[in-house]
């Protein structure tokens, strides 16, 4: 067995300043840039739906399945991992999240149809959704604690720049080489990834002996899978709920249905789940997904908000698209455009947030990404059809600071917040809390966008009204939960010990105090 690397104990640097070792430092540069690779992917193929339904001869609703089962495959996953990165060591555990998205991507560049098309999809998100939360759990066991704000900075730059750079990346992509270039293109960066990881990606604690518990995974699977499902059903009822008369409308009233019950079914799946895991618990066996994490207030607090948080992002990266492409009748390519500045900007003061939070601590910068991302919201529920490009710019950039401003502080607090040995967990939490307030956000907004645009014969998803209704629903939800915001505390994690050998999860208890200033 690999020894353990030594405890996160602060270093210093010439400065003075706290700094990371050098080797540790290289890995997570290793999981930011291969966690990148698996994000930008996540929503690549979402732009060649139109290209892969004349080229291979599918539907729409078949061509939808590709990004569906990416996403179903992710629902199911990622709460798993919180067992798997308990049971397994970190560089295995890497090897086979980039081994799967690896092989998943060399199957897509060589399908002959849509079946190993699908098939791939879901291989690749075998491995995506172990990558995100491994992220986390070794950044939390790696860095030490007075410098996680800037490290869950760069963790942001992923989360924000890769899902922003799929509309231009795609359409160059698919303008000048055709679909399979996403494939191609990915291949050896990932295998890049995969073949620096093996070699260079240290073991993180020492993995738990544990039972896992075999009914646990199913109920997993119908809670979460269920649910998703549910709302991307009801998202692509939305989207497609102004076109086709009667018979558009018969359709979508029966996705409509359908979707209601996966989601009834989802939550009934859920409940079970959460009862089975509280049951394990109470008898001292290992859970599936350990609840013990929301016992720190801290990190519940964070997950509520970030919550909302991930609802508005995923919302306005949908709507805002459609709303320049269908009622300013605008290329995908101009949608692309405008909602980049953005989300580059996001990413490049993220890591200066990090660095503020370390010195300050979480409220202020909470307070006020909230507050920001309240009056964006509020002020897109002015948008028409003769409002300048620049103007939407000017508020998708005000939304992208204040998803900046309270991302990285409240990801940073959180998982501070809970103890060590339940990192994982919280890690998968967090994955999982993101892909289905993701789901939810994208299913909320387009639902009220279409409902609110009425009847129509013409194909238009949303109109004018629908817009406005749309952001101000989202503005409400942002607005709702500012008095969350108020209660976040900043946490203060115990010192860990520095003697050599020590692994991170045998750090104390964290403690929480008010925040400095």
């Amino acid at each position: 067995m690999t020894s353990p690397p030594a405890a996160p104990a602060a270093r210093t640097s010439p400065a003075g300043r706290p700094t990371m070792d050098a080797r540790h430092s290289l890995v997570i540069s290793l999981l930011l840039v291969s966690a990148f690779v698996v994000i930008l992917n996540e929503t690549l193929f979402g732009v060649a739906i139109p290209e892969l339904i004349d080229d291979l001869g599918v539907t729409a609703a078949m061509a939808q399945w590709l990004t569906t089962a990416f996403m179903l495959t992710l629902a199911v996953i990622i709460p798993i991992t919180g067992f798997l990165l308990q049971r397994f060591q970190t560089r295995p555990m890497f090897i086979v999240a980039m081994s799967l998205f690896s092989l998943g991507t060399l199957l897509g560049a060589l399908s002959p149809g849509f079946e190993m098309l699908l098939i791939s999809r879901i291989v690749q998100a075998s491995g995506t959704a172990i990558m995100m939360p491994l992220l986390f759990t070794t950044v939390f066991g790696l860095v030490p604690p007075q410098i996680r704000g800037r490290i869950v900075g760069r963790i942001s730059i992923v989360i924000a720049v890769a899902p922003a750079l799929v509309p231009s990346v795609s359409g160059l992509i698919l303008d000048s080489l055709g679909w399979r270039w996403l494939f191609i293109v990915m291949l050896p960066i990932a295998l890049a990834a995969l073949t620096l990881g093996a070699l260079r990606v240290v073991n993180v604690g020492e993995p738990q002996p544990g039972r896992l518990d075999v009914l646990s995974v199913p109920l997993s699977a119908i809670g979460f899978g269920g649910f998703v499902y549910g709302l991307s059903l009801l998202g692509e009822a939305g989207q497609s709920g102004g076109a086709g008369g009667e018979a558009g409308a018969s359709a979508v009233s029966e996705a409509t249905t359908t979707a209601i019950i996966a989601i009834a079914i989802g939550m009934l799946g859920l409940a079970v789940f959460v009862w089975r895991q509280l049951v394990l618990q109470r008898r001292g066996e290992r859970a599936l997904l350990d609840l013990r994490t929301f016992q720190a207030r801290q990190f519940t607090l964070s997950i509520i908000t970030v919550s909302v948080a991930s609802m508005a992002l995923f919302g306005a990266i949908i709507l805002i698209p459609l709303y320049v492409q269908q009622v300013l009748g605008l290329s995908p390519l101009v949608s692309g455009l405008l909602i980049l500045p953005g989300a580059l900007l996001q990413g490049l003061i993220a890591p200066l947030i990090g660095r503020r939070y370390d010195a300050v601590g979480p409220r202020g910068l909470a307070l006020s990404g909230a507050i920001l991302l309240a009056v964006a919201m509020w002020g897109m529920t002015f948008l028409s059809a003769s409002t300048p490009l620049w103007l939407i710019t000017a508020a998708h950039i005000g939304l992208s600071m204040g998803l900046a401003l309270l991302f990285t502080p409240l990801l940073t607090n959180g998982l501070s917040a809970i103890r060590p040995e339940l990192n994982s967990y919280g890690s998968a939490i967090v994955g999982t809390i993101q892909q289905v307030s993701g789901a939810a956000g994208i299913a909320l907004f387009i639902s009220v966008a279409a409902a609110a645009g009425g009847p129509s014969s013409v194909a238009s998803e949303v109109s004018v009204p629908g817009i406005q209704l749309a952001f101000m629903v989202g503005a409400i939800i942002v607005t709702l939960a500012l008095p969350v915001v108020l209660l976040i505390r900043r946490v203060i994690p115990a010192e860990p010990p520095a003697t050599t050998g020590q692994i991170a999860a045998q750090t104390p208890l964290h403690t929480e105090a008010e925040p400095t200033s």
